[in-house]
């Protein structure tokens, strides 16, 4: 092999890796702001859906 192919060969090795490292960097930002949004859900409080509402009773 010719230097210029191994060092084709490293570089679409190399532009492989890097593609796969942000890919995964981007997937942990996401999991990670998915998680504190559900984390956030869970620290609301929840209203029951009648109690305490006023309703208008025509006979």
């Amino acid at each position: 092999m010719d230097i210029n192919s191994i060092m084709s060969s490293q570089l679409r090795s190399l532009q492989s890796t890097v593609q796969m490292s942000v890919m995964n960097k981007a997937l942990s930002m996401e999991t990670s702001a998915m998680n504190d949004m559900l984390n956030g859900l869970e620290n609301q409080p929840v209203a029951h859906p009648t109690k305490g509402a006023s309703i208008d009773i025509k006979a």
